[in-house]
């Protein structure tokens, strides 16, 4: 007894305007964030801020110990002010030889010297307030402001704590508003990118880029801002950057996120049930059905819209495919067609379970 022919549910093939969103892994970046590290040697002496809050370009936010930076700038103070009057009586002098020198009362060689001193005392006093602006950048730099207006986190040393000139990371600083979210394209989308950027720069309200984290739509949509300078030669790829507004501070520095870029298909497009599509080896088929029987065709996929996906090559208007009952077929199988809404596979005409069942 053969066996009796498998049931199936078919479905029409029917193109229309694509409507979908293409999805590039991104990660948020802020636009300005840097660590902050101390320029001096010494111990923590106070810290004004409160952690994760919001601070202000030029706010205070760390003090070290100055006092051996204080001691060091009153002393080359005080040595500046030693040079300045060597320098008054070295002028003093050679003012008076050269009237000296006028009237032949003076060997020539007194005159050279006392200019030789005039001279070394301008340059002591130079070399002296040299000192006074270094030593005073030094007590400047005990006391460490916000370079920009932004958020800080959590701060890694305490009052009391000793840190070392350029290693010792006291905080972050981050930029919020608005915020970055990097993603790498393959060089084959340059120019649609590119595209992208200048109708956004022209458009007002462009909801062409936004954010997903999970199956949350972030609800400000950006644009893109920096396209890098060139194309990665090992990857093929290029690195893009957009900028989303952030009022709400619900975007953090590194974050991961989708980019969904909407996609507008110029031309109809198949779309299909993504259940009528069977994977053998890394490739795509679909049953079709002619003459109540079954044939297998390699399809190229597209993007996934819900439960169905856009079908780019294999398929026409007007063929017939398999939806329901696709794990019952292969190659050159006869096929019962079930009505739409019947379970396909529970019988056939004949009123017999099909194989397997």
């Amino acid at each position: 007894m053969q066996p009796p022919a498998p049931a199936i549910t078919v479905q029409q093939i029917t193109t229309d305007n694509a409507v979908f969103y293409d999805e590039y892994p991104a990660i948020v970046r802020a636009l300005n964030e840097v660590e902050l590290r101390p320029q001096v040697n010494g111990y923590v002496t106070g810290v004004y801020f409160t952690e994760g809050d919001k601070v202000r370009k030029g706010q205070k936010l760390y003090s070290i110990d100055q006092q051996t930076y204080e001691a060091t700038y009153q002393q080359a103070q005080a040595n500046l002010a030693v040079q300045e009057a060597n320098l008054v009586k070295a002028q003093k002098d050679v003012d008076r030889y050269r009237e000296l020198s006028k009237a032949d009362a003076i060997a020539k060689q007194q005159v050279d010297n006392a200019e030789a001193a005039y001279e070394a005392a301008l340059k002591q006093v130079e070399a002296a307030k040299a000192t006074v602006r270094s030593v005073q950048t030094n007590v400047r730099y005990t006391t460490i402001s916000a370079p920009f207006d932004g958020t800080i986190g959590i701060s890694l040393v305490r009052l009391g704590a000793a840190v070392s000139a350029g290693q010792t990371v006291l905080n972050t600083i981050s930029s919020d508003n608005p915020i970055a979210a990097d993603i790498t394209v393959d060089q084959k989308e340059i120019f649609r990118f590119t595209q992208l950027q200048a109708a956004g720069q022209k458009a007002k309200n462009d909801t062409t880029f936004t954010l997903a984290f999970g199956n949350d739509i972030y609800a400000h949509p950006g644009k893109i801002t920096v396209i890098d300078r060139a194309v990665d030669a090992q990857t093929g790829t290029m690195k893009m950057r957009l900028t989303f507004p952030n009022p709400e501070n619900a975007l953090r520095s590194g974050m991961s996120a989708r980019l969904r870029v909407l996609n507008n298909a110029s031309q109809k497009a198949v779309l299909v049930p993504f259940k009528a599509v069977t994977e053998q080896l890394g490739e795509f088929f679909v049953y079709v059905i002619e003459k109540d029987t079954a044939s297998q065709r390699k399809v190229v996929l597209g993007q996934q819209i819900g439960k169905n996906v856009i079908i780019r090559d294999g398929l026409k208007e007007g063929e017939n495919i398999a939806v329901e009952g696709v794990q019952n077929l292969r190659e050159g199988v006869a096929v019962t067609v079930a009505k739409p809404g019947a379970a396909p596979g529970a019988t056939n005409a004949a009123g017999a379970k099909p194989a397997g069942k």
